[in-house]
C-alpha cells in the first residue's frame, strides 16, 4: 500500500488554495449566469454582470477573485487503512500548505487572520491557521475539502436553538431579511439542522461544499423531506426580493443546502451560514500516487457578458468635489470617479476616533475627500494594487458620525446597507453613501492608477491608502435626503414578485 507523503498533502493544500482563489467553480458560473439571464432589475442585473466580468478576468490573470481571500476550512476524511510518510501532524500539513499558498510570489493572497482576537488582533501575516475538521472513514485514501471564506459572508452566520415543534422554514424567512447585503448575494444558504450547537455550525458550513443542483432537484421533484424544505425555502427567500447586492431583484440565492443529523428530544438547533458571490471551495482525493491535480476550468465555460456604466452614468472629479457637489446625487444613479479617494476599514477608523478622543491631530485630511471601506490585496508584477474591492459598510457605523461631525467627510464607498442610525446622520450632515460591487474586486481595481500608503503602516491591508482611480464604478446608495436603495429596491421587489406571508415582512 502506497504512502501518503508529506510534500504530497501539503503541496496539493496549497495548490487547491491557488486555484480556488482565481477560478469560480463552475456550477456556480453556470447558475449565475442563468440568473443574469432571468434577472429583470437592472441593479441586480448590472451587479451580475460585473461579477461574471470579474470572474472571468480573474481566470484570465490569475489574480483573487475577492480582496477577503478568506479563512480557510479543510474537511479531511481519513482513510482507516492510510499509511503517512509524514512527520507533521494534518493540521499542521494543513497549515504549511496555507502558508505556501498564500505568499506564493505570483499571486500573493491577502492575509486576514488575527492571532489573539479578544485582545491585540495582531495580523499572523500567513493566513495561518486554518480551521480544520478531521473524520475517519473506511478505506485508504484521504479525501479533502478546502474552503476560504469570506469574513463578509462568515459573520452573517446564524444559529438559533428552535422548540421541537418551531417552523425552520419561518425562522429562516424571518432571519435572512435582518442579514442585510454583506454577504453579498447571490449566493447560497447552507443550512444544518440537528445534534448539537457545534454540529449545526458544522453541518452548515459543510452542505456549502457541494455544487449547486437546485434546477436538476426541482425537475426531477424532491424525494425526502429534506430536499422538499430546500426547494421551500429557495422559492420563499427568492420571493423575499433582496435580490443581487440587496438592491432587489428575482435572484437572491442561487441553491438552499441542508445537512441534518439526529439530536435530542428537546432540541432543535438550526444553524444558517451564507456563501457568497466569491464561492471557494475544491475537492481532492490524495492515494498516495502523487499531488492532486485539479482541473482547470476552460474560458468557454464563462458567458460572454458585457458592461458598460451607460450613458446615463456620471463623470465625478473628486478633487474638485464638495458637500454642495454631492448634494444632487441621485439613489440607484450611476457614477464614475476619478481622482484621489482615501481608504480605510476598522483598524483603521478605531484609531482615528481614538485620536480624534484625545485631542490629537489626524494624520490625514479628510476636508471634502471620501473614503473607501477596502483592504487591498497586495499588487504583484505591474499592478498599482492588487483586488480591492470594498467591505461591509455596517463596520463602519459605530465610527461614521463622529467623522462626519469632526473630519470634513463629504462620502463613503463600500458595500451593503448602513444601519438606519448612519442613514439619518449621513441626511444630517448633507454627504452620501455610495457602493461597489462586492464580488468585483479585481474589476474594480482595473480604474486604481495609483496606490501610496499615507497612515498606519503598520495594519497592513488595514492602513489608510490613498487611491488614484480613474472611471471606477460606484452606485448611489444613500443621498442626501437619507433615501437608501437598499430600502426601496427590495421593497418594489418583493411587491413584484407577489404576495409573500405577512411574517417575512420587514
Amino acid at each position: 500500500m502506497a504512502a501518503i507523503s508529506e510534500s504530497d498533502f501539503i503541496q496539493s493544500v496549497a495548490d487547491a488554495l491557488q486555484h480556488i482563489s482565481y477560478y469560480h467553480p463552475k456550477d456556480y458560473i453556470q447558475n449565475l449566469a442563468k440568473a443574469y439571464e432571468l434577472e429583470e432589475s437592472t441593479p441586480a442585473k448590472d451587479a451580475m454582470a460585473q461579477i461574471l466580468i470579474n470572474s472571468r478576468l480573474c481566470a484570465e490573470g490569475k489574480r483573487p477573485i475577492c480582496q477577503d481571500t478568506g479563512i480557510v476550512t479543510v474537511f479531511v476524511k481519513i482513510g482507516m487503512d492510510v499509511q503517512w510518510d509524514a512527520k507533521r501532524t494534518v493540521t499542521e500539513m494543513v497549515n504549511e500548505g496555507v502558508r505556501q499558498a498564500y505568499l506564493h510570489p505570483d499571486n500573493k493572497l491577502r492575509a486576514s487572520i488575527l492571532a489573539d482576537p479578544a485582545g491585540a488582533r495582531k495580523n499572523t501575516g500567513d493566513n495561518t491557521p486554518a480551521v480544520v475538521h478531521i473524520d475517519m472513514v473506511p478505506g485508504d485514501k484521504v479525501d479533502v475539502t478546502v474552503a476560504a471564506k469570506g469574513g463578509g459572508s462568515e459573520n452573517k452566520a446564524k444559529f438559533v436553538m428552535l422548540n421541537p415543534s418551531d417552523d425552520i422554514v419561518e425562522w429562516v424567512l424571518k432571519t435572512v431579511p435582518t442579514m442585510g447585503a454583506g454577504w453579498c448575494p447571490p449566493g447560497m444558504l447552507g443550512i444544518g439542522i440537528g445534534g448539537t450547537a457545534e454540529k449545526a455550525m458544522v453541518l452548515a458550513k459543510e452542505s456549502l461544499m457541494d455544487p449547486i443542483d437546485m434546477a436538476e432537484l426541482k425537475a426531477r421533484g424532491p424525494e425526502n423531506r429534506i430536499e422538499e424544505l430546500r426547494i421551500e425555502i429557495f422559492d420563499k427567500v427568492n420571493a423575499l426580493g433582496i435580490g443581487a447586492q440587496g438592491l432587489g431583484g428575482l435572484t437572491t440565492v442561487l441553491d438552499v443546502k441542508i445537512f441534518d443529523y439526529p439530536t435530542h428530544a428537546a432540541s432543535k438547533p438550526v444553524a444558517m451560514i451564507p456563501n457568497c458571490a466569491a464561492t471557494r471551495h475544491a475537492h481532492f482525493v490524495l492515494d498516495g500516487s502523487g499531488p492532486a491535480s485539479l482541473a482547470v476550468p476552460s474560458l468557454e465555460d464563462w458567458p460572454e457578458v458585457t458592461w458598460e456604466a451607460g450613458a446615463s452614468a456620471r463623470r465625478v472629479n473628486l478633487d474638485e468635489l464638495t458637500k454642495e457637489g454631492v448634494a444632487d446625487f441621485k439613489p440607484g444613479e450611476t457614477l464614475l470617479l476619478s481622482g484621489t479617494l482615501l481608504t480605510g476599514r476598522d483598524a483603521a477608523h478605531k484609531r482615528l476616533i481614538e485620536l480624534l478622543d484625545s485631542g490629537e491631530p489626524l494624520p490625514v485630511d479628510f476636508t471634502n475627500k471620501m473614503i473607501y471601506y477596502v483592504g487591498p490585496v497586495d499588487a504583484v508584477r505591474d499592478e498599482a494594487v492588487g483586488p480591492a474591492g470594498p467591505t461591509t459598510a455596517t463596520r463602519m457605523d459605530k465610527f461614521t458620525d463622529q467623522l462626519l461631525a469632526s473630519t470634513g467627510l463629504i462620502g463613503m464607498v463600500g458595500k451593503a446597507e448602513r444601519g438606519p442610525a448612519t442613514i439619518e446622520s449621513i441626511s444630517r450632515h448633507g454627504v452620501v453613501y455610495l457602493i461597489a460591487v462586492g464580488g468585483a474586486a479585481y474589476l474594480v481595481s482595473k480604474a486604481i492608477r495609483k496606490s501610496t500608503v499615507l497612515a498606519f503602516p503598520e495594519l497592513g491591508m488595514e492602513a489608510i491608502h490613498e487611491f488614484v482611480v480613474e472611471d471606477m464604478p460606484v452606485m448611489v446608495a444613500v443621498d442626501t435626503q437619507g433615501d437608501s436603495v437598499h430600502t426601496s429596491g427590495p421593497k418594489k421587489w418583493r411587491s413584484k414578485i407577489g404576495d409573500i406571508p405577512v411574517l417575512v415582512e420587514s
